[in-house]
């Protein structure tokens, strides 16, 4: 409600409103929030019922795939890609929320049309092609609808595309997956942040869902990602050009997105874009070998840094006054306490004493953290108020 206050203190101090008008406009919106609340479990079983759908759809093709003549199999596709799109225009008017249901579950049979279309004629092409594809049916779908499960299947789409385009390429080469992990952590990044105290659409809050849950695991791999990998003896380094090309848009793809959706705030994401680079120049140890710098900065800075990249998520949310930065902060904290527990001290101790260790960890541990999640989430509540 607090964009709404300001616009009301806006229209109070212009004079176009006065204080009952304002008053009265409070309690209408405060009752279509409180409607729009108990709508929840007919979103959770819209939602339910539409990954049922497809999956049993899905699962009904496939189990009667080869009884099935070329002619019968292209019409079925075309059946399932036509279908669920016109049942959405049918339910447009008298049912919104069953009328997206319907087109996500449309956009979803695209992909499995293309790549089904590809099987019944034999086509052996560049498979990545058909993802992309997929994802110009999810374009054509948000640009035609504008409706946030479009955005959501394209921001997943388009990333799965340029991976699985650069799994292809360097397919033959001798590379490691970082540059695909620290552009997929950063794009999470910019997905997680699109949210600003002035723009809060449901597009934005889908990429926030997005960014959120796939910003922990990202960043977990990211940091087992060192830059020493195994060698294959018969594969060539992959070409300059290429590498450049990809860095180049690994790092300023989510810059580019981040300026988009936050304009002049991007500046944090910058900072962010640092914090995953700098992830780069942690190495596997070698005791035998690493100077006491090199040894100290692999096996311990490698904790320091995710410890400050998890506070500096914190930070960043009692900045812009965003409660989502705050809790996953908190967890990105705890994990990475438990992971150095577990890989650096556990082994170190006895049996038991390890186990008593845990049981004080997680319970002392989690009560501050819980403390401290608390204190900072109020006291963004009262500076906002």
């Amino acid at each position: 409600m607090a964009p709404l206050e300001k616009q009301l203190e806006r229209w109070r101090s212009a004079g176009v409103l006065d204080e009952g008008a304002a008053a009265r406009i409070r309690a209408f919106e405060q009752s279509q929030v409180s409607s729009e609340r108990l709508r929840w479990p007919v979103l959770l079983a819209l939602a339910l019922g539409g990954a049922l759908l497809c999956a049993g759809v899905l699962l009904f093709v496939s189990a009667h795939w080869d009884q099935l003549s070329p002619g019968w199999r292209f019409s079925l596709v075309l059946l399932l890609v036509a279908a669920f799109p016109v049942a959405g225009a049918f339910t447009a008017e008298r049912f919104p929320a069953l009328s997206i249901t319907f087109y996500a579950i449309g956009t979803v049979c695209v992909g499995a049309g293309i790549f089904l279309a590809a099987q019944i004629f034999n086509l052996q092409e560049h498979w990545p092609n058909g993802i992309l594809l997929w994802a110009i049916g999810a374009l054509a779908g948000w640009l035609l609808l504008r409706n946030w499960t479009q955005a959501a299947l394209l921001a997943l789409l388009v990333p799965a595309w340029l991976a699985s385009e650069w799994e292809v390429r360097t397919e033959h080469w001798e590379i490691s997956s970082r540059l695909m992990l620290e552009g997929l952590l950063l794009l999470a990044i910019s997905y997680f942040t699109a949210t600003t105290s002035q723009e809060h659409s449901s597009v934005r809050r889908a990429l926030v869902w997005i960014g959120g849950i796939a910003l922990l695991p990202l960043g977990i791999l990211t940091f087992l990602e060192r830059r020493e990998w195994f060698r294959w003896p018969d594969h060539a380094h992959v070409s300059t050009p290429l590498l450049i090309a990809g860095w180049t848009l690994a790092v300023c793809a989510p810059l580019v997105l981040a300026l988009i959706l936050r304009g002049r705030a991007a500046w944090a994401n910058a900072i962010a874009t640092i914090w995953v680079l700098v992830i780069g120049t942690f190495s596997h140890v070698h005791p035998a070998t690493d100077t006491l710098a090199a040894y100290a900065w692999n096996s311990l800075g490698i904790y320091f840094w995710a410890s400050a990249g998890a506070l500096g998520l914190v930070i960043w949310g009692l900045l812009e006054r965003q409660r989502e930065r705050i809790n996953l902060g908190v967890v990105g904290f705890a994990l990475t306490v438990l992971i150095f527990y577990f890989s650096d001290v556990m082994d170190k101790l006895g049996r038991s004493a390890s186990l008593i260790g845990m049981g004080v960890l997680l319970l002392v541990g989690g009560w501050i953290l819980e403390r401290a999640r608390r204190q900072l989430i109020a006291r963004m509540q009262r500076s906002a108020a």
